[in-house]
């Protein structure tokens, strides 16, 4: 029972050819050689993962430790360098000198992929090939769910949300030679402006434009450019969702719409947008309405995973199996093995939770920010279409000394406040040859310096209290330095003016003397 529920995952989805005959009879070879060794444990396994294991979506309620690593052992087993009695005379054969390094990866040392595909399956390590065919429909089934219904393909690519996009872009060359350009409205994040460089495209970089509070995506800007460029040297449209206040997420239906009428690929930027039902639901309608090629999302910031991992998804599997093409070589199968780990011990119901709790975050979090502004005479910057980041004034800081700004920031860091951001005006940084002004506010002159604090998933209500007193506290330090260097330039002015006065006052008493003498003489 638990072998065919194996062989499920691991059947051709064609009628198979004799080469497709002869991989088939090897998975089935290879799997029976690892169940062997846990037959007994397998009806305890399979009642509890059937579900998972054979429809592929989220179990509702989460695993037990016990009952996940039984299934990873399974697993497991199923790798050749877990048989007894395996004899391995290749060059890479899952050997590893460490029992501890063993244990932290339970085993699974093959990694995913095959040399030409990363969702490819191999031979000898079935257990890890299942592990990642599993994950991959888990993380499928997690994207439905959080609000993009209609996308049909997705796989997790051992690297971060950078490199992740730079895979996309390289998948594009193929398909579009001419192209030389990609459209990005501007956000000041490094790593996504070096995946377009690491890819070997020039980045066009579209200035936001301010309505409100908001840094919003300039429409005319982008199309007047692909007209400009001409759509065929143009590789893509690259947009983005989750960022940091005052910029919003673009405005993905717009965009998606230009890229449809003009021919031209759209890669979006979702780097912390699953945990946000707003971001995916601009997803959602983009593919609708216009086109979007691929999104990619990072597991660290939406799964609370180690950072090394993120999710290339689509609208069309053809298209994120070149994708998957494209990486050169095995990869490392922690991320794969971390995520699932985390959404079977989880369940789709520990994640709904997880998602509502941080929205009640986010409304906390906006209402004690903007108490504390208010506070000191600062406000809440007026951000509605960012559902994650908030952003509060410092001009009264800025006023007075740019460096107080930053200061600030460094006292929250020092006081353990991390992943809070100061934002000084007139910031300048050069990245891989570009240089961008007012960097960290995402336009050239925002109107006011200001601090950023974001609601992500996981937070819980005592972060953002402590947060609160900890920023009300520093806010304090700063305003009494503030204070006393004031108090000390008024006296200093005082004592330079006593001072002249007194010189004044002995140099007209020595040319008195001075008359005296020589009126005595």
């Amino acid at each position: 029972m638990g072998r065919a529920n194996f062989l499920y995952w691991l059947k051709p989805a064609k009628r198979p050819t004799p080469l497709r005959r002869r991989k088939c009879f090897v998975f089935r070879h290879t799997i029976r050689s690892g169940s062997r060794m846990c037959e007994s444990e397998t009806e305890v396994f399979v009642p509890r993962s059937s579900r998972t294991v054979q429809e592929g979506k989220c179990p509702e309620d989460g695993w037990d430790e016990s009952t996940l690593e039984l299934f990873l052992h399974e697993l497991a087993v199923m790798d050749s360098n877990n048989f007894l009695g395996n004899c391995g005379v290749g060059e890479r054969e899952g050997r590893v000198a460490s029992a501890l390094v063993a244990r932290r990866h339970y085993r699974f040392i093959h990694g995913i992929g095959r040399s030409g595909d990363i969702s490819a399956v191999q031979p000898k390590a079935a257990g890890s090939s299942l592990l990642n065919k599993i994950t991959n429909s888990l993380v499928l089934d997690i994207i439905k769910l959080a609000g993009v219904h209609t996308v049909t393909s997705c796989f997790v690519v051992p690297m971060a949300t950078g490199m992740s996009l730079t895979l996309c872009f390289l998948t594009l060359r193929h398909r579009r030679p001419k192209a030389k350009y990609i459209i990005w409205p501007r956000i000041d994040q490094k790593s996504c402006f070096k995946s377009m460089i690491t890819a070997g495209f020039e980045p066009v970089v579209i200035e936001n434009i301010l309505e409100g509070d908001e840094l919003r995506t300039d429409l005319k800007a982008v199309e007047a450019k692909v007209q400009e460029l001409g759509p065929d040297h143009v590789l893509c449209v690259h947009s983005t969702t989750s960022c940091f206040a005052p910029r919003v997420p673009d405005r993905l239906e717009e965009l998606a719409v230009i890229c449809a009428n003009y021919g031209i690929p759209h890669i979006v930027n979702n780097a912390y947008g699953v945990q946000s039902s707003k971001c995916m639901h601009l997803i959602q309608q983009g593919a609708r309405v216009g086109r979007i090629d691929a999104f990619v999302q990072s597991l660290d910031k939406n799964f609370m995973v180690p950072v090394g991992g993120a999710i290339i998804a689509g609208f069309n599997d053809s298209f994120i199996q070149e994708i998957s093409k494209m990486y050169p070589g095995r990869a490392s199968a922690s991320p794969s093995l971390d995520v699932l780990i985390t959404l079977l011990s989880l369940g789709s119901n520990g994640y709904k939770k997880l998602l509502k709790e941080r929205k009640e975050m986010f409304s906390y979090l906006s209402n004690q920010l903007k108490k504390l502004s208010e506070a000191y005479n600062e406000r809440l910057l007026h951000t509605p279409h960012n559902p994650i980041s908030l952003a509060m004034t410092l001009r009264t800081l800025d006023k007075h000394c740019s460096r107080a700004v930053t200061q600030l920031g460094s006292m929250l860091f020092t006081r353990q406040v991390s992943g809070a951001r100061v934002v000084p005006l007139g910031s300048m940084q050069t990245v891989s040859g570009y240089t961008f002004r007012g960097f960290m506010s995402h336009t050239n002159n925002y109107p006011c310096a200001y601090l950023n604090a974001a609601s992500a998933i996981g937070m819980k209500t005592q972060d953002v209290d402590l947060f609160i007193k900890r920023l009300d506290k520093c806010l304090k330090t700063v305003k009494k330095e503030q204070n006393k260097k004031s108090d000390i330039s008024g006296v200093d002015n005082n004592d330079k003016t006593e001072d002249v006065d007194i010189e004044e006052m002995a140099l007209k008493l020595d040319n008195v003397c001075l008359d005296t003498c020589q009126d005595s003489s």
